[in-house]
């Protein structure tokens, strides 16, 4: 539960002069930051930069959570009302909030965000039971499928997809709202055919998925596919690698977008500042947190991905690094 509506800040206990050499006890800064569902690497991400984070609360003050949420457009959302200081989001999102297009049309360019990094890339993937004959997208027509909940990065994508088909939502016998951390159970217990996810790899999800009933990856091709991403900056032609999830031996081509992580401009720049620096000061140890994390380069990750203008706090950090000028 979360009771403020701007960045929380307490004092803490000031400790004597005497037994800390004359050092002032710092205000304590309470951070949030939104992520996705617990079996997703959005999840990991937010959980894994509090850890370093919090590793020096003692020094700089700062404390974070990141609690699950419902994703990208969420955290967006979530941020612009002061709810969250930062989230992780899909990069085509954090282009469409700053800019006012798609799904944030009706509510206006969201001028006040920011980015901070890049993370891994995420390739929009489509798992379906075995036995309900679906090889290809064109075959999900007629089927059960979970497109995500609202306010999802994968819901979002799905819709992004269907529209570059000349599909909605009617084209499946069913269009499911389940959570990230709901589909892969609704797949083994045959509620539905079909779950798609805008997701890093390995995935628990999808790994659950494919372990508990036996299921394909489904490629993302063809010339709508083609095009959405030649008339679009933030996406690119993905694969999944063959091998990485059980039955799925060969390489699964698909497209995707890279995960972001992103402010706004209201948040101080020495909260971001030293959010950056716990990131990148501990890259060796951030990198080992998670596999989708393993081949991440930190020139790429300031650049990549990054739509909205860089936060001055994270700029910064990247200056003194000498990776900005």
């Amino acid at each position: 539960m979360f009771l403020r509506k701007t960045l929380a800040a307490t004092v803490a206990v000031a400790a004597m002069a005497a037994t800390f050499g004359g050092a002032q006890a710092a205000d304590e800064k309470f951070i949030t930051i939104g992520t996705g569902g617990q079996t997703g690497v959005y999840f990991v991400v937010g959980q894994s930069i509090c850890k370093l984070v919090n590793r020096n609360t003692s020094k700089h003050g700062i404390k974070c959570t990141a609690p699950s949420t419902g994703g990208s457009i969420a955290n967006i959302n979530a941020i612009k009302a002061g709810n969250q200081d930062m989230g992780v989001a899909q990069s085509d999102w954090q282009y469409h909030a700053y800019n006012g297009t798609s799904k944030f049309k009706d509510d206006g360019a969201y001028k006040d965000l920011r980015s901070v990094f890049s993370v891994h890339g995420e390739p929009f993937t489509v798992v379906a039971r075995k036995d309900s004959g679906v090889t290809t997208f064109d075959e999900l027509k007629g089927k059960r499928v979970n497109v995500g909940n609202p306010g999802s990065g994968q819901r979002a994508t799905m819709s992004v997809v269907l529209e570059a088909l000349g599909w909605d939502e009617s084209a499946f016998s069913l269009a499911s709202e389940l959570k990230s951390s709901e589909q892969a159970a609704a797949l083994g217990d045959n509620k539905v055919d079909a779950i798609v996810f805008t997701a890093g790899h390995p995935n628990g999800s999808i790994q659950e998925a494919t372990t508990t009933t036996d299921a394909l990856l489904i490629p993302v091709v063809g010339p709508a596919i083609d095009k959405l991403v030649a008339d679009n900056p933030y996406y690119a032609h993905a694969t999944v690698p063959g091998g990485m999830y059980k039955g799925n031996a060969n390489d699964t081509k698909t497209f995707g977008v890279k995960a972001t992580f992103v402010s706004s401009a209201k948040v101080p720049d020495d909260v971001v500042y030293q959010v950056v620096k716990a990131v990148f000061d501990n890259f060796g140890r951030f990198k080992k947190l998670h596999p989708a994390f393993e081949h991440l380069k930190e020139t790429d990750m300031i650049a990549a991905g990054n739509s909205a203008p860089l936060h001055s706090g994270a700029a910064k950090y990247y200056k003194e690094k000498g990776w900005l000028k």
